[in-house]
């Protein structure tokens, strides 16, 4: 069961289910300040990545089944996470859209491109050195990925073009997707409506 209450550009969502407990408030227009209290560490040092590039505000408390993996838990973040942009965003009046961003860290180099367009799509092209990131397994990136551009309701292209450090990886991608982010939904004051031919997104 999910809860929105939405003002201006913030959103906030409760879901509670029988593998996790979500409370997340997000602000588009914020300052990059988070608030980050989940079991899943290297999540946490991804989303705070994130948040200080997209220049959001970002509060996020979460507990899950971790004593089964790190899954259920990275997973619902990510659909909590894109519902709450949806509902934040509220129509997407006056907003850029698009954005394509490259960050490097060190050896790494990460793209990610965005479309803001009410058309859930994925595309994911990474190969990382290690199956592991300490406790965290590689693969949850994807599923976090995934659900985010699904709830979200965006199409997200990521490239990893590459990289030897899986963690510098990964961090490439999330403050790559912050940054994208970020640009995207800034609201261009050239833009009348929505940024569509077609009048709706």
């Amino acid at each position: 069961m999910a809860e929105q209450l939405q003002s201006s550009r913030t959103s906030s969502i409760a879901r509670k289910t029988g593998e996790t407990d979500i409370k997340l408030s997000l602000n588009v227009d914020g300052s990059g300040n988070a608030e980050l209290e989940t079991d899943v560490p290297f999540l946490n040092h991804m989303l705070h990545a994130f948040t200080k590039n997209a220049m959001f505000d970002l509060k996020v408390e979460a507990t899950g089944d971790i004593e089964i993996d790190d899954h259920h838990t990275v997973e619902d973040i990510g659909i909590v996470l894109g519902q709450a942009l949806r509902e934040a965003l509220g129509d997407k009046a006056g907003i850029k859209r698009y954005a394509n961003v490259f960050i490097p860290m060190d050896e790494a180099l990460a793209q990610v491109v965005i479309d803001i367009c009410n058309r859930p799509h994925f595309e994911y092209r990474a190969e990382y050195p290690a199956a592991q990131v300490g406790s965290f397994s590689t693969e949850l990136v994807h599923e976090f990925l995934w659900k985010f551009a699904l709830e979200a309701r965006v199409t997200l292209h990521v490239i990893v073009h590459y990289g030897k450090n899986t963690h510098h990886m990964i961090e490439a991608v999330f403050k790559a997707l912050g940054r994208a982010l970020d640009e995207a939904t800034t609201i261009d004051p050239r833009v009348k409506g929505v940024p569509s031919t077609k009048g709706v997104l």
